[in-house]
């Protein structure tokens, strides 16, 4: 056996020996009694290239996420908040199927999937008037944190029906919850913290509206510098079309991509694969 190899014994050994502190898989230390080792190595890339606009984007799926928006109960289920709004809850109900398609196959591959949710407090101790009035504008009718008729379920609350994911979309234990309380997903929650200790580049960003806050999640993380692919067969809204054309055109001219959850899918399957 030569020196090299038993150095490379040795350092195995002493590596079984520690002990890893960290919860994400690229970042761990191993400490023991005499050392704290910072310098473990993250998973070798793999990378893939996805068929996107204006340009295909390569990106590395050990540090690449999938964002879900708001895919709740409230704005997707027949007697959650907009259906009682008197709104057609139905677009929203769109990324359901290709979603169903997509999950599995991320999860495979080791990306990470986040649900993104509203989970009001009880009390809305952190919901400041203006965000009140954005949904409640004349200061009548059904606001967060108010029972919804029949089910009494609290709009947007926290553990709530009203706020939990529709039954069509399986949540696994390996899935990451975070709680929102604005039209983006980045303020006043851990999202940002959670993204960079998985060590994360590339967000893909599915769910409801596309236009507020798909948009406006998507657009922050832009502004903290994720490269972002908006995958756009898994967006709904409620808006116009032209909300959705204005959104499209934007991410694309200034925030990030565009892209087809069968592009994503096709890329992972390694039919366009990069070494």
């Amino acid at each position: 056996m030569t020196s090299s190899t038993l150095a490379k014994a040795a350092e195995s050994a002493a590596t079984d020996a520690a002990n890893p502190l960290g919860s994400a898989p690229g970042y761990k230390w191993l400490v023991d009694d005499n050392n704290v080792n910072m310098a473990m190595a993250p998973p070798p890339p793999k990378a893939v290239t996805i068929d996107a606009q204006p340009q295909t984007v390569t990106v590395d799926l050990h540090r690449t996420a999938l964002i879900v928006v708001d895919m709740q109960n409230d704005f997707c289920a027949k007697g959650g908040w907009v259906d009682h709004l008197g709104l057609d809850h139905t677009p929203d109900r769109a990324p359901i199927e290709p979603l169903q398609k997509l999950l599995p196959v991320l999860r495979k591959a080791g990306v990470h999937v986040i649900w993104l949710n509203w989970g009001n407090r009880p009390d809305l101790k952190n919901m400041a008037p203006n965000q009140l009035h954005l949904y409640k504008p004349k200061g009548v009718g059904i606001g967060l944190g108010e029972p919804l008729p029949g089910s009494g379920a609290r709009v947007l609350q926290k553990d709530s029906w009203a706020a939990a994911v529709v039954d069509e979309l399986k949540q696994e234990p390996e899935d990451i919850h975070v709680d929102k309380y604005r039209i983006s997903g980045f303020w006043d929650t851990p999202l940002d913290s959670i993204l960079r200790n998985l060590g994360t580049k590339t967000i893909l960003f599915a769910g409801v509206n596309t236009d507020q806050c798909v948009l406006h999640s998507l657009t922050d993380a832009n502004f903290l510098g994720y490269g972002c692919l908006l995958v756009e067969d898994c967006c709904a809204t409620t808006s116009p079309g032209y909300c959705v054309e204005a959104t499209l055109f934007n991410v694309k001219k200034c925030f990030g991509f565009v892209t087809h959850s069968s592009n994503v899918i096709e890329a992972i399957s390694g039919a366009h694969p990069t070494a």
